[in-house]
């Protein structure tokens, strides 16, 4: 399928507002996750879990049973998200974990209370859920453009430091599983080392094109979900290369109504009548391809689960793996491995 700008007219993209997620019913979300397998003894931490599909995922996985691990900002819409989960799972164990993507000072942080609150049990399932979209072209505090940072390089140095307890729930219940959000925007260009670097700030300004998904923002946002991707790749060969049962998969969530939508049009990203346009499914459909890959025993490592077709909507599946293996191709998992680990700080080995 071609990349999601050249999938959208442009005709009924005007001004109108888009100041909340778009209502729509879940078509398949409830029938699916009416078969998924308890969970109890298994522990869950997912990113970026206040809104969306992380909180639909947080608040599914702890109705099965698990205990959840929340890494959030800390916030009110954080505390909210607890508390709701806690309502919809009563009686399960679920975590405020603060984590501020945007941080490398904050992930090792936030990776040492996860340590704290697992003990010798391990980590089961780390979703790499968390993201940004579209946003302004500017640095963190580390000098890393902002949508790279807090969609891949954060997760990749998260999952570094979590990777001990990983392995461990591997060794005691026989799997342990990766899972990273990429998107339809991984669709496009091949990876680019500017866009890996110290950069934040100069990498073609806030300009967005006359196509729908098109101009600077999109093409960073683009990067990063490829990143998501080819990551995905690269620890997957490592992890067979070592024999490790930890397995990794990427899901994309077609184009669901979250806060992303409404963030990206308040704040440049795109017009309220372009969300309106393209959201095509709930939330909750939207989380299927990281609850499928969070908790469906039938996965496949290196897997990409979401939305067929155009990739907008519908229920997610495992994807054909040759065209993300050319999208990810060996020169791009390199140069992400590489460019990760001099950005983070530190070696990552399997």
């Amino acid at each position: 399928a071609p990349p999601l700008r050249q999938q959208i007219p442009t005709m009924g993209c005007g001004k109108s507002k888009y100041e909340k997620p778009k209502e729509l019913k879940s078509m398949c979300h409830p029938k699916y996750f009416e078969g998924l397998p308890r969970m109890e003894g298994k522990v869950v931490a997912i990113t970026g879990c206040t809104s969306g599909t992380g909180f639909v995922c947080a608040r599914d996985c702890a109705r099965l049973g698990a205990t959840v691990l929340m890494l959030n900002r800390n916030s009110e819409r954080a505390t909210a998200a607890l508390e709701a989960v806690k309502v919809a799972a009563p009686g399960a164990k679920v975590i405020h974990i603060p984590c501020d993507l945007m941080s490398f000072a904050a992930v090792p942080e936030a990776a040492a209370k996860i340590r704290e609150a697992v003990g010798a049990t391990g980590l089961d399932v780390l979703c790499n859920n968390a993201g940004v979209m579209a946003s302004k072209d500017e640095a963190t505090k580390d000098g890393y453009d902002v949508q790279m940072q807090t969609n891949h390089l954060s997760h990749f140095m998260l999952t570094r430091e979590l990777w001990p307890q990983l392995t461990k729930a591997a060794e005691l219940r026989g799997e342990a599983r990766v899972v990273n959000h990429s998107s339809v925007a991984r669709k496009g260009k091949k990876l680019e080392q500017k866009y890996m670097g110290k950069n934040g700030g100069n990498l073609g300004g806030d300009k967005v094109g006359t196509m729908p998904g098109s101009g600077a923002r999109w093409e960073r946002y683009h990067q990063t979900k490829l990143a998501n991707l080819v990551f995905t790749l690269a620890l997957r060969d490592r992890v067979v290369t070592a024999g490790s049962k930890v397995k990794v998969m990427v899901a994309h969530p077609g184009v669901a109504a979250t806060e992303l939508q409404v963030h990206s049009v308040s704040d440049g990203g795109m017009s309220g009548g372009v969300a309106n346009l393209i959201v095509s499914q709930t939330a909750e459909d939207g989380a299927l391809g990281i609850l499928m890959s969070c908790c469906d025993p039938a996965v496949q490592s290196g897997g990409l689960y979401g939305p067929g077709g155009q990739g907008l909507k519908g229920m997610a599946k495992l994807l054909p793996a040759a065209p993300e293996e050319k999208l990810a191709d060996e020169a791009s998992r390199t140069l992400l491995w590489e460019a990760s680990e001099e950005a983070t700080g530190g070696k990552f080995a399997i």
